[in-house]
């Protein structure tokens, strides 16, 4: 960072770092609080994540980004540690097991997971598209659990709980396959334009693919529109859906 350069730290991770602390503090005799952990553990980690920084060009310009990893137990993410790293940090990535257990990979929870500054970084295309997304998603998640009683399910709760599965394939993503930000968007897109309903679960990561394979055959005026400054207009919404409504029509069912 001194150097002008950008820099990644990885803290891996704070939980053990706070539990050596908590079991020397006590056998120093320090008064513990909660979780028996010292009162000064929060000052200890947020001297230590305030490092982060952006340094002015007077300074060389560069930067220092902290990515602490902290455990939960249980799920917990309400204890005394994840809620210390939450108020310091500007978000927050949470992994679920039950995620991981049903083989959604990253594991990455979308309604735990928060973004304080992600409105002002996101691009206006992303902007357009997740928040809808977010909304069907924690949908799906809540008639999920009522589902799984066997509950009969009328036609509206049925299409929000396919629309909900046909997400959380999407989010999945095979080990070192990176996803170009114009094919992101464009599978977004297909996701909130309802393209993937009628595909069948087993053929989705095909159907995926063949949706953003057609990102490449927009014209180079909309591809770079996907990643400017600007909102997507609904004439150029409409025509990155026409193409991939035709690349995704090959897998789906017949009403």
């Amino acid at each position: 960072m001194d150097k002008g350069q950008d820099v990644l730290i990885v803290y891996d991770d704070l939980t053990q770092h706070a539990r050596a602390y908590r079991e020397l503090s006590l056998l120093l005799r320090r008064p513990p609080g909660r979780e028996a952990f010292p009162g000064d553990i929060f000052y200890l980690h947020s001297r230590l994540l305030e490092r982060a920084t952006h340094l002015g060009q007077h300074l060389g310009g560069g930067s220092l980004t902290a990515l602490p990893i902290v455990e939960t137990e249980a799920q917990n993410i309400s204890a005394y540690l994840p809620t210390n790293l939450i108020s310091i940090t500007d978000g927050q990535l949470y992994l679920s097991p039950n995620l991981f257990e049903l083989d959604v990979l990253p594991a990455i929870d979308v309604t735990k997971s928060v973004s304080r500054v992600g409105g002002k970084a996101q691009l206006p295309a992303y902007r357009a598209v997740t928040g809808a997304l977010k909304l069907s998603y924690a949908q799906f998640e809540e008639l999920e659990t009522f589902a799984r009683f066997g509950t009969r399910l009328d036609d509206q709760t049925r299409r929000i709980l396919e629309h909900g599965e046909r997400i959380r394939a999407c989010l999945k993503q095979q080990q070192f396959h990176s996803v170009t930000v114009q094919e992101q968007i464009v599978v977004l897109l297909a996701l909130t334009g309802g393209l993937f309903d009628q595909v069948p679960l087993e053929q989705m990561a095909d159907a995926e693919q063949a949706v953003r394979a057609s990102a490449s055959q927009l014209s180079a005026e909309i591809f770079r529109l996907l990643t400017a400054p600007d909102e997507l207009k609904q004439a150029d919404r409409d025509v990155i859906l026409a193409n991939a409504k035709a690349a995704a029509a090959k897998f789906q069912k017949s009403l």
